[in-house]
Parts: structure tokens; C-alpha cells; sequence
């Protein structure tokens, strides 16, 4: 039974639900052939998009995930949950093996290592220019692991990348 979930959300969870739910609600342009998605569809719609993953096309994807943390939600109250505890539960339904993408770690990458190399304004073109050629580094690590970044791959992806971000700036620069 669908309902507006909304004004149940808390504020005090570690992402800004508030401040999100007015990113997407106001990106109408943005999100424009998505009305029909659900609080949940949009911001996992708003999600997929910002961090550059494969699935912001897939809307039987992101239709599936936001049922389900709409699901999650309503068993969790109705066994008893506070509404923030509930809502915990549903966002990570909702994220579950998507808190790393390729794009975000690159990005990280570049702005922690090369903020002198590469100029803040030509960042954002900077690492979907390299995005691509850097895909076989991927490869072998697995970014659906909701700990990777507490991982020992981790680390090992990051040198890797630094290192291709490294050759590529000697021979092509930015």
C-alpha cells in the first residue's frame, strides 16, 4: 500500500536526508521522465547519478530497490522500530553494495593526490576523461562489498589508481 514516508525521516541520520530530499525534489529538470518514482526511487535516482554508476538508466533497478527500502521500512514499524531506526534500515536496503563507485574513488584519487597537477575547475572532465582508460584497474576489486574501503584492496586500488593517474599526467597532462 503506497504512502508518503516524508515527514518521518530524521535529520539527525549521518546523511541529510532534508537537505536530499530538496536536491531532488527541486532537480525537476534533472529528473524530469522520474514523477513516478517514489522518496526512495528519487534519491537513489539523485545517488546513482551524482556518483556515476551504471545503474541511474536502470529503472527496473532502482524501482526494485526503492520497494524493497520501502518495504523494509513499514516491516521494521510495524515490529516496533523507532521511525529513525527504521529508516536506518531502509537506506541501507536501499544503498546496500553501492557505496563505492568507480567515478567517486577516481574522484577521491585525483583530489587528494593531484590538487596541485590538476586545477579544481577542470577536475569533474579531468576524471571522466580518465574513467574510462582506468577500467581494467577495477576490475579485480570487488566495490560491492559495503567494508571495501576498510579492506586491505582498498588501499591496493587507490596506489593503483594514483599510479595510472601518475602516467597518465606525464604523458598527456591534463
Amino acid at each position: 500500500m503506497p504512502f508518503l514516508l516524508l515527514d518521518l525521516f530524521p535529520t539527525d541520520y549521518p546523511v541529510n536526508y532534508q537537505s536530499a530530499k530538496s536536491k531532488v525534489m527541486n532537480n525537476k529538470k534533472k529528473n524530469e521522465g522520474q514523477t513516478d518514482f517514489s522518496y526512495y526511487g528519487l534519491y537513489l535516482l539523485d545517488y546513482l547519478r551524482t556518483n556515476k554508476f551504471e545503474q541511474a538508466d536502470d529503472t527496473a533497478f532502482i524501482r526494485e530497490r526503492a520497494d524493497r527500502a520501502a518495504e523494509t521500512y513499514e516491516r521494521a514499524r510495524l515490529e516496533g522500530y523507532p521511525a529513525d531506526g527504521a529508516q536506518e534500515l531502509a537506506m541501507d536496503t536501499l544503498l546496500r553494495g553501492l557505496h563505492y563507485s568507480r567515478y567517486a574513488i577516481l574522484r577521491e584519487v585525483v583530489e587528494n593526490e593531484f590538487a596541485d597537477e590538476v586545477p579544481e575547475e577542470k577536475r569533474e572532465a579531468f576524471v571522466l576523461k580518465l574513467l574510462p582508460l582506468v577500467g581494467n584497474v577495477f576490475s579485480v576489486y570487488d566495490l560491492s562489498d559495503d567494508n571495501f574501503a576498510l579492506s586491505s584492496d582498498y588501499d591496493l586500488l587507490y596506489t593503483e589508481l594514483t599510479g595510472a593517474t601518475v602516467l597518465y599526467l606525464d604523458e598527456y597532462g591534463v
